[in-house]
C-alpha cells in the first residue's frame, strides 16, 4: 500500500474538502478519469497547464502525420529521442493511489487519456487507455501492432550516431529537436508487410478514438456510481463527454487537479490540490 502522510491535508482554492472526496469514493463503484496532470510528477509534461506544452509547441496531427512524409519523418526523429525519457519514467505517488484504490475494490474502472503506460506500472490492472500508448506502433499499411521496444531496437541500429542534445519532451513523446539535425535520422519500416509506414499506436490531435473504446468508456461511466476526474482540464471534448454523459444521468462527478477545468460547473466535489499529496491521503481515509 502507499504510504499515508499523517499531516492535515490543506487544499488551496478548492471548493470541496477531502472528507467530501472520501465520502464519495467510500461507496465504491468510482470510475477514474485521468490525464496528463497524474503523470507530471513522473517528469512528463502536461499540455495545458501552468507549463503545458501547447503553451510552447503544436502537437503532431493525425493530417500531418499520415499525409506529409516529411512531417512523418521529422515526428519520428523526435520521438527517437523522446523515447528515451518516457519509458525512463516512473509511476508517482498518484498512479500507486490510483492502484490501491482498485486493489481495495473501490474502482469499478479506469480509464485515461495518457498514452505512458505509469498506471499499468503502478500496479494498475483492466486500464481502459483511450487514447491509445506509445509502447506499441502500428502499421499503416497492413495494421500489424508491435511492441514499441522492437522499433527502438532497429533504430539504434539504423542511427547509432544520432543522440542529439533534448531539451524538452512533450506529452506525446517527441522531444524537442532543431529542424538542422533531422536529416541525419533514419526511418525504417515495417517488418511485417516489409514496406508500410509505422505510427505509434496512439490516438493523434485530429484523429478520432476507435468507437469501440468510446463505447466501452460510456459503458463504464454509465455504470459507476460516481465519476473520479484525475489531472484533466476537460479542454477537448475526448474526455469531456464522459462528465457530461455522468452529469446527465445524475452521476456524482469529483474533479481533482490543479488548475481550472472546463468540467468544473458539472463537478459535486471539486478540488484545485496536487494529487501526488491528496491521492495517497485519500487512500488513508478509505481504506484505513
Amino acid at each position: 500500500m502507499t504510504a499515508v502522510p499523517t499531516a492535515p491535508l490543506a487544499v488551496p482554492g478548492s471548493d470541496s474538502s477531502l472528507d467530501d472526496l472520501a465520502d464519495l469514493v467510500a461507496g465504491g463503484d468510482v470510475v477514474v478519469l485521468s490525464g496528463a496532470g497524474l503523470s507530471t510528477d513522473s517528469g512528463i509534461p502536461d499540455y495545458r497547464g501552468a507549463t503545458g506544452s501547447l503553451r510552447r509547441h503544436t502537437p503532431m496531427t493525425y493530417q500531418t502525420f499520415t499525409r506529409d512524409p516529411r512531417g512523418r519523418h521529422r515526428y519520428w526523429a523526435r520521438s527517437f529521442v523522446g523515447w528515451r525519457q518516457i519509458r525512463a519514467a516512473r509511476p508517482n505517488d498518484g498512479h500507486r493511489a490510483v492502484a490501491d484504490l482498485q486493489a481495495a475494490g473501490l474502482l469499478g474502472g479506469l480509464i485515461t487519456q495518457n498514452v505512458d503506460g505509469l498506471h499499468q506500472a503502478g500496479g494498475a490492472r483492466d486500464v481502459v487507455e483511450l487514447h491509445g500508448g506509445l509502447d506499441r506502433t502500428v502499421c499503416l499499411a497492413c495494421g500489424d501492432v508491435a511492441d514499441r521496444g522492437e522499433l527502438d531496437e532497429r533504430l539504434r541500429a539504423a542511427n547509432p550516431d544520432f543522440g542529439p542534445r533534448v531539451d524538452e519532451v512533450n506529452p506525446d513523446g517527441d522531444a524537442e529537436l532543431p529542424d538542422e539535425v533531422l536529416d541525419g535520422f533514419l526511418m525504417v519500416d515495417c517488418l511485417a508487410c516489409g514496406g508500410g509506414p509505422l505510427k505509434p499506436d496512439v490516438v493523434f490531435f485530429g484523429e478520432t478514438v476507435p468507437r469501440d473504446r468510446v463505447e466501452r468508456c460510456f459503458e463504464l461511466v454509465e455504470q459507476a456510481c460516481s465519476l473520479l476526474v484525475l489531472g484533466s482540464s476537460l479542454a477537448v471534448m475526448s474526455g469531456y463527454r464522459f462528465v457530461l454523459r455522468a452529469a446527465k444521468l445524475g452521476i456524482p462527478v469529483a474533479i481533482v487537479t490543479v488548475g481550472p477545468t472546463r468540467g468544473d460547473a458539472k463537478a459535486a466535489v471539486r478540488l484545485d490540490a496536487p494529487l501526488g499529496t491528496v491521492l495517497p491521503q485519500l487512500v488513508g481515509r478509505v481504506t484505513g
